[in-house]
């Protein structure tokens, strides 16, 4: 199961966090299925952010 559980609405989510956050692209935002870790950890690296602040923001959109 995933961690953030979002296949179904990551082009809604991953627009929502570009229009949040200028800094991020959409090589840092490219998901992969299963590959959460790697996402989050992407995410976490350009918004100087802790896994759980990373992992609560996706779930908040």
């Amino acid at each position: 199961m995933d961690i953030l559980m979002i296949k179904d609405r990551w082009t809604e989510i991953k627009s929502k966090l570009k229009q949040m956050f200028d800094d991020l692209t959409d090589k840092d935002l490219y998901y992969e299925h299963g590959k959460d870790d790697r996402l989050i950890g992407q995410i976490q690296i350009k918004l100087g952010k802790s896994r759980d602040e990373v992992i609560s923001l996706i779930r908040s959109l």
